[in-house]
């Protein structure tokens, strides 16, 4: 057998990969297991946006190799949403670049500016990508933790005292996953300020920022946030277009253009149809954000109500796809959620998959419908 490449050692299955399997197993076996563990849009994209993909199969060069950089329209559309949404100016031409969803942008990104030995500063509780990629390319992960008590958002105080001499990128993700919690104008502009100082890129994860939120914000906003930021945003859940794969990386154009470097030679351009799609969902007007929040705040009561029947308590002000909650004390994640697969035929995710800050907390998706919330409460 050919051994595979040493930097797989590092790293291993992603946690929904393995445990989706064990959760369609159970079904097989005629289990009827409701999933309230993933992410993933269940309702329908704009209609106006799949009309716009089926009339774009008919133009002429529709099916070729597209544009590295994307549509120029849907730059534009990009940059005419970030001025509209969130009141920062983002030049098409050249601080934009159209991804096949931000997730990619994540090995992107940590392929233009990391060298191997490089640090990562990388949020615990977090998104589990930002380490994996972190040490697929030879980077080193350095956690820095997020609590409760300091309302999930960095502490500069403990990120000060340690030694910062080697670390290059910092993520961060505001609306933050998996807690919920909102950023705002002065933690962006204290990151702005730590990322000049310590000379380290600042990348905000912004894909939540539509839901079930009234304060869109994005770190752009922040003086001088170009010189040492990139954001990524998606329409995968503002949209409801997570299978699609679009995203975008916006930023100094300097910093683009590496980006650009790495993505040219990994693609070969994102499909005509959903680009088009893309641009007319990023031009819908503001009724179709009030719509999608009016049934996530009815998903959301109902995903409390679960929340209060295993006796967890949890943030109202949270936002996001996610109700993040806390277990009773002297309990552990992994083994509530097990628990609750194996007897109540319920998946939900445990907090520790996040982060070893997320033990003793569980997390519960709004991408289910209120029938099957309800359907779940009665088998509690």
């Amino acid at each position: 057998m050919i051994k595979a490449a040493k930097r797989l050692a590092t790293v291993e299955e992603y946690y929904f990969s393995k445990k989706l399997r064990e959760v369609r197993s159970l079904m097989a076996l005629g289990k009827p297991i409701i999933n309230m563990g993933i992410g993933s849009p269940d309702l329908a994209p704009p209609s106006q946006v799949l009309t716009a993909i089926q009339g774009s199969l008919t133009d002429a060069g529709a099916h070729k190799y597209q544009s590295y950089q994307g549509l120029p329209e849907l730059r534009v559309a990009i940059s005419n949403f970030y001025k509209e949404k969130y009141s920062v100016a983002v030049n098409a031409e050249d601080e934009i670049l159209p991804l096949m969803g931000s997730k990619e942008g994540i090995m992107h990104i940590s392929l233009a500016f990391l060298n191997e030995g490089d640090q990562v500063l990388i949020p615990n509780p977090g998104y589990p990508t930002y380490t994996s990629v972190t040490k697929l390319v030879g980077a080193v992960p350095l956690f820095y933790n997020l609590s409760a008590a300091h309302n999930w958002q960095p502490n500069f105080e403990e990120l000060e005292c340690q030694d910062l001499s080697s670390v290059k990128i910092m993520w961060v993700n505001y609306p933050n996953m998996p807690t919920g919690t909102s950023g705002t104008l002065e933690m962006f502009e204290k990151l702005v300020a730590f990322g000049k100082k310590h000379q380290i890129l600042i990348i905000n994860d912004n894909p939540y920022s539509f839901v079930l939120n009234d304060n869109p914000i994005s770190i752009l906003q922040a003086a001088g946030a170009k010189e040492i930021a990139l954001e990524l945003n998606s329409l995968s859940k503002t949209f409801n277009m997570s299978g699609w794969r679009v995203g975008m990386v916006l930023g100094n154009s300097e910093y683009i253009n590496e980006i650009l470097k790495v993505k040219s030679n990994m693609d070969s351009g994102m499909f005509y149809g959903i680009q088009k799609g893309a641009t007319q969902a990023l031009e819908l007007p503001n009724d179709w954000f009030v719509a999608q929040n009016k049934i996530y705040k009815e998903r959301r009561d109902l995903i409390w109500e679960l929340a209060d029947k295993l006796g967890t308590t949890y943030d109202r002000e949270a936002t996001g796809l996610f109700v993040w909650a806390k277990i009773p004390e002297g309990k552990r994640s992994e083994e509530v959620t097990d628990t609750i697969l194996y007897k109540n035929d319920i998946f939900i995710t445990p907090g520790t998959i996040f982060g070893s800050q997320g033990e003793g907390y569980i997390r519960f998706s709004l991408c289910v419908s209120a029938e099957i919330i309800k359907e779940a409460i009665s088998r509690l």
